[in-house]
């Protein structure tokens, strides 16, 4: 009898210290919780240049969809300009994959166009429905202290700031104060963000708490670009099928997705073993070769990615209940020519003109938008080295704008500041756009160096006349 209390009691502390987090034993998953999943899933981009974004989600949608979570608890957010455009070699057909099926049947259309924007999905991430604009279905995270959340954005982004089809962007400061409010308020009790963009760890770098029960990993750390997958020109059996001139999806993304897909109980696998497993994939395999792979990250409450399953906040599909399987760490296929983010839309163009016949009004067509993709991004380029130089001097304004912080510290010291100065560079230059977010960096470190919203408008007007009158000559 003392036995058999003592085991009862053995295993009592045990579940208290999976509740509580404690990794005791170790790699012990916590059991299932009482309440609600809830998934935001997010594409920030449009045109078809940039269909992966939206394939990326559409597939999100899909394994939520099949892990038991209902719509009413999925909104997703996505332009939608994919599936119908022109250039789509498959009609109201979206795949993430050379030889995946369509993605995008069934997903719920609750924020299109306009209303993916900065305003709205913070809104909806609150469950702020008085705040929302616009002509969405009106959903929003309604969560409570015991649910889970789930956070999935594929876009393009830049140090500090990610994307939106409006060229508008969400700034980090802006949405690690909303998951803290979401915290306060008793939103939920885990969230998990993931995170698909360019230099995507400084959104989370030096601002994401360890202690308001959010886990979030990350494409890339703070300094380097992720990579787009499934692209033309691809290894075989990775490149998409011919009629495609795109990248079908994102490295990191079709990592933990397809990782997520794999035929196994999803609980039995924690959060940080898969991003064991994305981290493996888009590192090429521990080998980080230039040109093709990056850092994926992790940021926040690491204990929670130790303790909580992937069930908890994607469900599981019941075709793969097994209580006996153990968590598979499956080797998983490496692209050969992952193609930079931010290079993404010169491959579909460079196709374009590519399979364009020769003295064609589509070739003309194709050359001539080519060309003003590249030259935009040469007119970026020479504009922020002008401002550098002309606030501090050459030499030093080159050593101002590629200064990189130390990891730990977040890229700005007064983010109202760095909003300040991208809209004083955008209003006399134009949008950064997908390309040129990469320079938000240096804007920042101009904001670091005590340079203001007023001496940067004048300096911006100075440098981008003069970058005209060199673009006309």
């Amino acid at each position: 009898m003392a036995n058999r209390r003592l085991c009862c009691l053995l295993f009592g502390v045990q579940v208290l210290a999976a509740v509580a987090g404690a990794r005791w034993p170790q790699d012990f998953l916590r059991l299932p919780s009482e309440g609600t999943r809830w998934a935001v899933l997010l594409a920030g981009s449009n045109g078809y240049y940039n269909y992966r974004h939206q394939a990326d989600v559409c597939h999100s949608y899909q394994i939520m969809k099949k892990g038991g979570l209902k719509d009413d608890n999925i909104i997703v957010f996505m332009y939608d300009d994919i599936a119908s455009s022109p250039d789509n070699p498959r009609p109201g057909v979206i795949i993430n994959h050379p030889a995946g099926a369509d993605v995008y049947a069934g997903v719920p259309k609750d924020y299109t166009g306009a209303d993916v924007n900065v305003n709205n999905f913070l809104a909806v991430l609150l469950g702020n429905r008085s705040a929302l604009t616009g002509g969405g279905s009106g959903k929003v995270v309604a969560s409570g202290p015991s649910d889970h959340v789930f956070v999935y954005y594929s876009d393009h982004g830049g140090p500090g700031v990610l994307g939106m089809p409006s060229d508008e962007y969400l700034y980090a400061k802006d949405l690690v104060q909303a998951l803290k409010t979401k915290h306060a308020a008793g939103g939920y009790r885990s969230l998990a963000f993931y995170l698909e963009a360019c230099e995507s760890g400084s959104i989370f770098e030096g601002l994401l708490p360890d202690d308001i029960g959010v886990y979030a990993t990350t494409a890339a750390n703070a300094e380097e670009s992720s990579w787009g997958t499934y692209c033309p020109g691809d290894a075989d059996g990775q490149a998409p099928p011919p009629e495609f001139d795109t990248c079908l999806g994102d490295l990191y993304s079709v990592a933990w997705m397809e990782d997520s897909d794999a035929p196994r109980d999803r609980r039995a696998e924690s959060l940080e073993q898969q991003y064991e497993v994305v981290k493996d994939r888009t590192s090429a395999n521990g080998t980080y070769s230039a040109g093709s792979s990056s850092h994926a990250m992790q940021y926040g409450d690491l204990r929670l990615g130790a303790a909580e399953s992937l069930y908890q906040f994607m469900g599981t599909d019941p075709a793969n209940d097994d209580d006996d399987k153990q968590p598979l760490l499956h080797p998983t296929p490496t692209s050969s020519k992952s193609v930079n983010q931010r290079d993404a839309d010169l491959v579909h163009f460079w196709q374009r003109y590519r399979r364009s016949a020769e003295g064609t009004p589509q070739k003309a067509e194709a050359r001539a938008r080519l060309l003003q993709v590249l030259s935009r991004r040469a007119r970026v380029d020479s504009s922020v080295e002008l401002i550098g130089a002309l606030l501090f001097g050459a030499e030093e304004g080159a050593r101002v704008l590629g200064a990189v912080r130390p990891a730990g510290q977040p890229l700005a010291d007064d983010w109202d500041c760095l909003k300040s100065v991208v809209r004083a560079y955008e209003r006399h230059c134009g949008p950064l756009a997908q390309y040129g977010m990469k320079h938000v960096r240096s804007l920042a470190n101009i904001c670091n160096a005590g340079v203001g919203e007023e001496a940067m408008a004048k300096v911006t007007s100075q440098a981008c006349a003069a970058d005209r009158i060199v673009a006309s000559s």
